[in-house]
């Protein structure tokens, strides 16, 4: 499938984890994909492997989030597709928990997808026509001790992609959340890293242990992932809008 042909798409947080694999389906895909991360040659190493633009990019910075919109819409012409997946984890006991911690990830997780939304929807509006796409997560649905400031952040998400739904569903533009449940990535291999030192566990036993609690006995992929934001941002799918979607093997009923 080539749905994506000509058509111009942002990945952040795009340079490894769900946001690499995304920007590996959407140029499979036929798109021109920019790569933003704050990891800048990392950015720019996935992106020139696939031929792309790749960039840095702090989702927390109002400035820096627009100059890196504006770079790709100067050097393609236009945004089709804003895939806002940067993010970060911290977790903690909610009486250990420090201020900063809980800004960085408000900042990041939150106020980092705001900026975004915020920077591409006037050129989708110009265009009449788009998709936003936001990384959420099973804990915008649920919590569990030690990440109140991750769940806190992953559930604002939603109702601000609810509100991005409302105000640019006129403009024929959708904007969905995918709520991703426990998948291999580079991010969850280090929670793991750190929850099995903490308790003096095998390295990979706290990620066996989720795969086990699942209904299909298994973690996901970042590509599964990656499928479904791009089926969410195409135009099959376009009266999908304002829904937040889990991709977790059914955790979220165990």
């Amino acid at each position: 499938m080539r749905r994506f042909e000509d058509k111009v798409v942002i990945v952040t947080g795009g340079a490894q984890g769900i946001g690499k694999a995304c920007a590996e389906r959407f140029t499979d895909e036929g798109a021109k994909v920019a790569v933003l991360d704050i990891v800048e040659e990392n950015a720019e190493s996935v992106a020139e492997g696939l031929c792309g633009m790749g960039g840095f990019c702090d989702v927390s910075d109002h400035d820096c989030v627009h100059d890196s919109i504006q770079q790709v819409v100067d050097a393609w012409g236009r945004v089709d597709v804003l895939v806002a997946n940067a993010g970060i984890y911290r977790a903690g006991p909610l009486h250990d928990d420090l201020l900063e911690d809980w800004q960085l990830v408000l900042d990041v997780n939150l106020t980092g997808t705001y900026l975004c939304c915020h920077a591409v929807a006037p050129f989708m509006m110009e265009q009449k026509g788009g998709s936003i796409v936001i990384m959420s997560s099973m804990a915008a649905k649920t919590s569990w001790p030690n990440s109140a400031a991750y769940s806190a952040t992953k559930t604002g998400g939603i109702g601000l992609m609810r509100s991005v739904a409302m105000e640019l569903g006129p403009y024929n533009i959708n904007c969905n959340a995918v709520c991703l449940g426990h998948a291999d990535t580079e991010m969850m291999r280090e929670v793991d890293r750190k929850i099995c030192e903490e308790n003096n566990w095998a390295p990979g036993a706290y990620l066996k242990e989720l795969a086990e609690s699942n209904p299909m006995k298994r973690l996901g992929t970042a590509q599964e992932t990656a499928a479904l934001v791009a089926f969410l941002a195409s135009e099959e799918a376009r009266y999908i809008n304002g829904q937040a979607i889990e991709i977790d093997g059914g955790r979220i009923m165990s």
